[in-house]
């Protein structure tokens, strides 16, 4: 059973599409559509290292025009008629200088949209898809669709198309036309024949770059081209949408109209059939599979890695051997699903686990080959290779849902990885010696993350005094709501200053903290925050990262002090970043220099030297950044 659920708002169209109550397919559309339309543009520059073309067509980036997709003008064709055996017109093998000239006004089709750095391609073999046909102005030839596999279908149409085209243009029959009558296919021929006089009027008329004809909505493409009778319900929430439905319906489908039905639920149509919480769970990185085993799928600028991993397998098998072919099976059927869901396309790399016995390795390339079957886009697979890899491409079109929905990380631009704490600690340390010798000021304010904060204090305080002593200079460190993690703000200014305001807390007094991280040295220490930004070595308390103590401060010095557990926790409430003091606005400086003051801390002297002489004894655990 085959059903889509349309979800329709002003700023956007969500189209699902689901085959026996699983999701299969993702359509969104939020701008307007330009693979598919029409432009009118002008040569913008010819590379002739290339041999393309870059043409303005009007839109952000210039469109790739590469010299295969240039039908040449008629003094520049072959003696033969212009086509091939096949009554298609051959592809060009002239150079690009020889097609086309700066300056030159083209009438050029968009077949591949904007992706990343690159505009879109664009070709001047132009195609209008109708219900049944796709109408090709430039070509001579008729064809039908492969997937139509009856002989006797296949020539039944063939005929048919032979006697309704006149000279001078293509037509293929798409799979829709199974079975329909003479009458239904001249009947969308006509429709096509129209338009294409329409585009040549207005392009005529039309001053360049422009667009000449726009595709269809993301919703009228659907019912032209999925929604047939194998499809059971389409369900629209717009009752606008709806109305546009039957409008196209009673052109080319009057018995379906009853299969469109207007949703008025409570609930959202997404929410109500499901489809959110597969969206969430199916889009993200990581796949599960029911077996327990899952995928993980990385897209790159080059390629997109789909890892198969067999995980907790949950099976029932018979052994190891077993176990791999049923887990491979299963992803395979899944990796299909994903192509289609997510409209992954370019070169993909299926790292399966590695099956030894050729008879596995076929039955699962088999797999694969049927579940890509119900496929529209066009795909090349290759065997399994020796290192257990398919090799395969599937034809792109745009964008990926997930490139819709997602955008490139501004931390990590789009490597996945950022800075550790410890290294922006350390980072930060090598800015406080360089500013320590550029600079004049008696002392330095570190405003940074909660974690980059314990980093940079370390476990017991120790290496930041030393830094200070290395310096000659104070430093206050104070955990704030920077943002993320990697960004920081130092600040120079004068000691008596920053003791005035930041020196807040004394020793004896009762706070509430947050527990950050618990070392793994002997004896374990834990580090906390206290609502002022401070760090606070404590005893582990058994709490874990994120809740709340009581500590009663037995030394304070400038960035840290050391305290006691004081009777129950407080402040339950978890989370991965306890709360940060607001940021600290540091003091102005004075206008006149005056002498250094000795660095000092609030601690005492033997337990600072009790400190230095406890050294890191392994790597502090704490909350996931």
């Amino acid at each position: 059973m085959k059903e889509i659920i349309v979800n329709s708002d002003a700023r956007e169209t969500r189209i699902a599409v689901r085959e026996d109550g699983q999701l299969i397919e993702l359509h969104i559309e939020r701008d307007e559509r330009v693979v598919g339309s029409i432009y009118k543009g002008r040569v913008d520059n010819i590379v002739a290292g290339i041999d393309a073309a870059f043409v303005d067509i009007g839109l952000d980036r210039n469109a790739f025009l590469y010299a295969g997709d240039i039908i040449p003008a008629g003094d520049d064709l072959d003696d033969d008629g212009n086509f091939d055996r096949r009554g298609r017109r051959p592809r060009s093998h002239t150079p690009i200088r020889d097609l086309v000239r700066r300056g030159q006004e083209v009438l050029v089709q968009v077949t591949k949209g904007a992706r990343s750095t690159k505009g879109s391609r664009v070709s001047t073999r132009i195609s209008l898809p109708g219900r049944y046909l796709v109408f090709m102005p430039e070509e001579n030839s008729t064809g039908v669709s492969r997937k139509i596999d009856d002989p006797r279908e296949r020539d039944r149409l063939k005929k048919i198309i032979e006697g309704i085209r006149k000279p001078g243009y293509g037509l293929i029959v798409r799979t829709e036309a199974e079975g329909k009558t003479e009458r239904e296919l001249r009947q969308d021929l006509e429709f096509l024949e129209r338009t294409w006089a329409e585009i040549k009027g207005k392009a005529s008329k039309t001053p360049a770059p422009n667009l000449v004809h726009a595709d269809l909505t993301l919703l009228l493409r659907i019912l032209r081209d999925t929604f047939g009778s194998d499809v059971e319900k389409m369900y629209l929430d717009s009752a606008a949408e709806y109305r546009k439905a039957h409008e196209l319906l009673d052109f080319f489908g009057p018995s379906l109209k009853d299969r469109v039905v207007l949703y008025d639920g409570d609930k959202a149509i997404f929410e109500n059939f499901g489809i959110e919480n597969e969206i969430e769970r199916f889009l993200k990185r990581r796949v599960p599979l029911k077996s327990g085993g899952y995928l993980v799928i990385d897209q790159a600028e080059a390629l997109t890695a789909i890892d198969v991993n067999s995980g907790k397998f949950g099976g029932k098998t018979e052994g190891l051997n077993d176990t791999i072919v049923q887990t491979n099976l299963e992803a395979v059927n899944e990796i299909a699903r994903q192509l289609r869901l997510r409209d992954m396309g370019g070169i993909l790399v299926l790292d399966l686990i590695d099956m030894n016995n050729q008879a596995d390795r076929r039955k699962v390339e088999m797999a694969f080959e049927s579940a890509l079957k119900t496929d529209k886009n066009r795909c090349k697979v290759s065997h399994i290779s020796p290192l257990g890899l398919i090799e395969m491409t599937r034809k792109r079109t745009g964008e990926t849902v997930n490139e819709q929905m997602d955008e490139m990380c501004p931390y990590c631009a789009g490597t996945g990885r950022v800075s550790s704490p410890q290294s922006v600690a350390m980072k930060i340390e090598r800015d406080l010696r360089r500013s320590a010798r550029n600079e004049k000021g008696e002392a330095f304010l570190v405003s940074c993350h909660p974690l980059v904060a314990a980093a940079l204090v370390g476990e017991d305080g120790s290496e930041l005094e030393e830094l200070e002593h290395a310096l000659e200079r104070g430093i206050y460190i104070r955990a704030t709501d920077v943002g993320h993690h990697e960004k920081y703000e130092l600040t120079t200014g004068r000691l008596d200053d920053f003791d005035r305001r930041y020196g807040t807390l004394k020793r004896g007094q009762m706070v509430e903290a947050r527990v950050l991280t618990i070392s793994d040295s002997t004896p374990p220490v834990a580090s906390g925050l206290t609502e002022g930004g401070m760090i606070v070595f404590v005893p582990p308390t058994g709490r874990q990262p994120g809740h709340g103590v009581r500590v009663r401060l037995a030394a304070v010095s400038r960035s840290f002090a050391i305290g006691e557990v004081q009777g129950k926790p407080g402040g339950g409430g978890g989370g991965d970043i306890p709360p940060a003091a607001p940021r600290p606005e540091p003091p102005r400086s004075a206008p006149k220099e005056r002498e250094k003051e000795p660095v000092s801390t609030a601690a005492s002297s033997e337990e600072s030297r009790g400190r230095r002489r406890r050294r890191r004894g392994g790597q502090r655990t704490g909350a996931a950044a």
